[in-house]
C-alpha cells in the first residue's frame, strides 16, 4: 500500500509542477500587463493632482521610463493642451485636445488617449467630441515647463524616426545630465541604425566625461576621440581650459592627457573632412556652372550669338518648374506631390526651347554677323522677360521646395556628408553633357548642325534647310538655360533676377573654354569652379571671385582663344 502511494506521488508530482509552472508563466504574462497599465494610467492621471510636488515626480518618473509613448502625454502637458475628464460614473481620465472645434454652437476638442495619442472613439465609432465645460485644463509652472524640455529628449531617444533618435542623443549628451546615462546605455543596447549609434556613442562619453571616477572620465576622453566626436570638441577643451586664476576644471593628469589627445585626434579628422568637402563642393560649383553654361555655349559657341538673355531663359526654367509644382499640390494626391521635379525638367527644357525656337525665327535671324545689334536686341528681350514676370508672379520670389528625396545628403563617414541635390545636379550635368555630345556627332540633325556651322554655302548647296537648322540649334541651347534654371531651384531662390546673377559666369566660362569648343566649356567650367571652392577658404567668397577674374584675364592674354584655339565657326568636341 505504502509502495503504491510513492508511486502515485511519483506520478503525479511532476505533473503537478509542470501545471503549476505553466500556470505561474501565464499570470506573469497577463495579470502584470494588467498591472502596469493600471499603473501606467494611474501615474499619468497624478499629472492633474494639486500638489506641485506630485505632479513634479509624476512627470520626471514619466520621462525616466524610455517609453516613446509618454512623448505626446509630456508634449501636451508642456503646451496646455493636456485635460482631466471627469466622466458621468465619477471616474477621471487624462485626454489630450489638441484639436479645437465648435460642433452645434459648443466649443470643444477631439480628444486622444494621453498615452500613446491614440484618438478616442464615442459610442458611434466616431471620434469621441467633448465640450469645454466637460473638460478641465491641467496647468503646470513654469519652472516645471521648463524642466520638461530635457525629458522630451530623453523620450525621443526611442522614437521610430532615426532622425530625431539622432537629434536627441546629441542634445542628451550636450546637457551632460548624469541621470540619463542609463536610459543613454539602453537606447544604445537596442539601435540598429549606423549614425544613431554613433550619436548615442558620443552621448555616453560627453556625460561620463563629467563622472567622478578618473578611469571613467579617462575611458570617455579616448573613446570620444577614436570616434572622431566633432562636437565634443568645445566641451573637451573647455574641460582642461585654464581660468584666470590657472585652475582647469581636469584636475587628474592622466585625464588631461587623454582629453589633450582626443582633441587632437579630432581636429586631424576635421582637416581631413575640410579637404573631402571642398573638393566635392568644387565638384558641385563645376557641375553648376557647367550646367548654366552649356546652353550658351552652344548659342554663343556655336552660332555666334550674343545671348544677354540666356539668363531670363533659364528664369523660364525656374518658373515652370514652379508652376508644375504648383499643379501638383493644387490637383494630384499628396503621395506622388514630391515626384514633380521630374516631370519639371524636361517641361521647363521644353518651355525654354519653345521661347528660343520663337525668339530666333522672328529676331535673332535678322541679326546674324551683326554682334552689336544682337547683343542690344538680346538685352531687350531680357528687360521685358524680366518685367513680364513681374507682372504674373510678382517682384518677390517664389518658393520651389526641394522634393523629400533629395532632401539630406549621403554620409559616408563622420563629418562628411555630400547632400542630395548637389550630386543630382552633378549627374544632371554629366547627362546633359553626355546628350549633346551624342546629338552633335551621334545624330544626323548633329550632322546637319556640324555642315551648318562649318560651311553653310556648302551645306545649302547640299539640300540642308540652314534657316530650320539655326532655328533648332537656338532652341537646343535655350532648352538647355530652361533645363539649368530648373536644376538651380533646389539649391537657391526664384525671382525675375535669377538669371542675372550667372549670365556673367556663363560667359566666362565659355570664353575660357574657348569659342566653340564644348570640351573646353567642361574644362573651363571644372578648373573654374574647383578653383573658386580652394580659394574661398583664405579669401572669402567675394575676393575668391575677383581673383578668378584676375586670373582668367592673365590666362587670355596668353591664350586669346582659351583653353582650346579657334578654328573658326566649328564644333570641334
Amino acid at each position: 500500500m505504502l509502495r503504491t502511494i510513492r508511486v502515485g506521488i511519483a506520478l503525479v508530482l511532476p505533473a503537478l509542477i509542470v501545471t503549476v509552472f505553466y500556470v505561474q508563466k501565464i499570470a506573469a504574462q497577463a495579470f502584470p500587463r494588467m498591472s502596469t497599465a493600471a499603473s501606467m494610467d494611474q501615474l499619468i492621471l497624478t499629472l492633474a493632482e494639486e500638489e506641485r510636488d506630485l505632479v513634479e515626480k509624476a512627470v520626471f518618473d514619466l520621462g525616466n521610463l524610455g517609453d516613446a509613448k509618454l512623448l505626446p502625454t509630456l508634449e501636451a502637458l508642456r503646451e496646455g493642451s493636456l485635460y482631466l475628464w471627469i466622466k458621468s460614473d465619477g471616474t477621471r481620465r487624462v485626454v489630450i485636445g489638441r484639436e479645437s472645434i465648435v460642433r452645434d454652437e459648443v466649443s470643444g476638442f477631439l480628444v486622444l488617449k494621453a498615452y500613446g495619442a491614440d484618438p478616442i472613439s464615442g459610442s458611434d465609432g466616431a471620434p469621441l467630441f467633448l465640450p469645454e465645460e466637460r473638460l478641465e485644463s491641467i496647468r503646470i509652472s513654469r519652472r516645471l515647463r521648463i524642466k520638461i524640455t530635457p525629458l522630451l529628449n530623453r523620450l525621443r531617444l526611442f522614437s521610430p524616426e532615426a532622425v530625431i533618435r539622432e537629434s536627441a542623443a546629441t542634445k542628451v549628451g550636450l546637457s551632460g545630465n548624469h541621470e540619463a546615462l542609463p536610459l543613454l546605455s539602453k537606447a544604445l543596447a537596442k539601435e540598429k541604425d549606423r549614425w544613431v549609434r554613433f550619436a548615442l556613442t558620443e552621448a555616453i562619453g560627453l556625460v561620463r566625461l563629467r563622472d567622478a571616477d578618473p578611469a571613467v572620465r579617462k575611458a570617455a576622453a579616448e573613446t570620444l576621440g577614436q570616434i572622431h566626436a566633432m562636437d565634443s570638441v568645445p566641451t573637451l577643451e573647455a574641460r582642461i581650459e585654464v581660468d584666470a586664476s590657472g585652475v582647469s576644471e581636469e584636475t587628474d593628469i592622466a585625464v588631461k592627457a587623454a582629453v589633450t589627445e582626443a582633441i587632437q585626434k579630432i581636429k586631424a579628422w576635421e582637416v581631413w573632412t575640410r579637404t573631402v568637402e571642398t573638393i566635392f563642393s568644387g565638384i558641385s560649383l563645376s557641375s553648376i556652372l557647367l550646367l548654366v553654361a552649356l546652353g550658351l555655349a552652344i548659342t554663343f559657341g556655336l552660332m555666334g550669338v550674343i545671348n544677354m538673355a540666356h539668363g531670363e531663359l533659364m528664369m523660364l526654367g525656374a518658373y515652370t518648374t514652379y508652376i508644375i509644382q504648383e499643379f501638383f499640390v493644387a490637383y494630384l494626391p499628396a503621395n506622388i506631390r514630391d515626384f514633380y521635379f521630374i516631370l519639371a525638367i524636361p517641361f521647363a527644357f521644353a518651355v525654354s526651347a519653345l521661347f528660343g525656337y520663337c525668339l530666333e525665327k522672328s529676331i535673332i535671324k535678322k541679326l546674324y554677323g551683326r554682334p552689336l545689334e544682337t547683343l542690344l536686341a538680346t538685352w531687350g528681350i531680357s528687360l521685358i522677360l524680366q518685367q513680364a514676370v513681374r507682372q504674373v508672379f510678382g517682384a518677390a520670389n517664389v518658393d520651389v521646395a526641394s522634393p523629400a528625396w533629395l532632401s539630406g545628403g549621403l554620409r559616408l563617414a563622420v563629418g562628411i556628408q555630400f547632400p542630395f541635390n548637389r550630386i543630382f545636379i552633378i549627374f544632371l550635368s554629366l547627362f546633359a553633357v553626355g546628350s549633346v555630345y551624342f546629338l552633335v556627332l551621334r545624330s544626323p540633325i548633329g550632322l546637319k548642325i556640324r555642315a551648318v556651322t562649318q560651311n553653310r554655302s556648302m551645306s545649302a548647296c547640299m539640300g540642308i534647310a540652314t534657316e530650320r537648322v539655326d532655328a533648332l540649334t537656338f532652341a537646343l541651347g535655350a532648352g538647355l538655360a530652361g533645363m539649368a534654371g530648373a536644376a538651380l531651384t533646389l539649391i537657391g531662390n526664384v525671382g525675375p533676377d535669377l538669371g542675372q546673377n550667372y549670365i556673367v559666369d556663363s560667359f566666362l566660362v565659355v570664353v575660357t573654354g574657348g569659342v566653340g569648343k564644348i570640351a573646353g566649356t567642361v574644362g573651363a567650367a571644372f578648373g573654374i569652379g574647383g578653383l573658386n571652392k580652394l580659394l574661398e577658404p583664405g579669401f572669402g567668397a567675394i575676393y575668391a571671385k575677383v581673383l578668378i577674374l584676375l586670373i582668367v584675364i592673365l590666362f587670355l592674354q596668353k591664350r586669346p582663344s582659351g583653353l582650346f584655339p579657334d578654328k573658326g565657326r566649328s564644333i570641334d568636341l
